[in-house]
């Protein structure tokens, strides 16, 4: 009769066991950092171009000032009588003239103010044809400016006649009410009228900008 064989234990190392949950573990950590890098990535991109669309939105802004400043200097250049019609292959309009109800201001410039602009650069300094607004030539930061001129009356002509609807300052209003008795002396004064200068600026990223300034000459 044969002995039965004793059983035979083998002794198992636990650390042996963990190796492969622990190798698991660790990849699902790496995807995880990995991810987080990505979007980490994805993130200072976006905030880069943000902060540079508003770099060049800034740039353009700023760059209105030179289409103000040369509608400023024709306005000085034809004062008078010249002003008391449109001249829109000058960039002038003598009527006010505002977007529809619910028109943004680039759709009024687009349809009515300058319907077929420039392509960027310009050169020279060009006024529409079919439009009422001049384009600057480019500058050195790519910025193309035009503006247009509009006289706030509510009519051509003189803007002191009955009904043109022309806004009048404080001081000529207040001198033009005061009562005059006998023996007074009549103040003089020099009447203003008012224009609203639109630049609208076209820089790089397709960054378009609009700038109103009012002037009472």
């Amino acid at each position: 009769m044969l002995d039965a064989c004793p059983p035979v234990f083998v002794a198992v190392n636990p650390r042996a066991r963990q190796g492969g949950v622990v190798l698991i573990i660790a990849l699902i950590v790496l995807v995880a950092m990995t991810l987080a890098a990505i979007a980490m990535v994805r993130s200072v991109d976006t905030t880069n171009v943000i902060a540079g669309n508003l770099a060049f939105k800034q740039a353009a802004t700023q760059a209105g000032d030179a289409g103000t400043e040369a509608a400023i200097s024709w306005l000085e250049a034809n004062t008078g009588a010249p002003l008391w019609a449109n001249n829109y292959g000058n960039g002038y309009s003598a009527l006010r003239q505002d977007p529809a109800a619910n028109q943004s201001w680039d759709q009024y410039w687009t349809t009515s103010i300058d319907p077929n602009p420039l392509t960027p650069p310009v050169n020279t300094l060009t006024c529409s044809n079919n439009g009422r607004a001049c384009t600057l030539p480019t500058d050195a930061a790519g910025n193309t400016v035009s503006y247009s001129i509009t006289r706030m009356c509510a009519t051509v002509g003189d803007p002191g006649a009955a009904g043109s609807g022309c806004p009048v300052s404080i001081s000529a209003a207040n001198i033009n009410s005061s009562s005059q008795g006998a023996g007074e002396v009549v103040l003089n004064y020099a009447s203003q009228n008012y224009y609203r200068i639109t630049t609208r600026t076209v820089g790089p990223r397709n960054t378009v900008s609009y700038l109103q300034t009012m002037v009472a000459m």
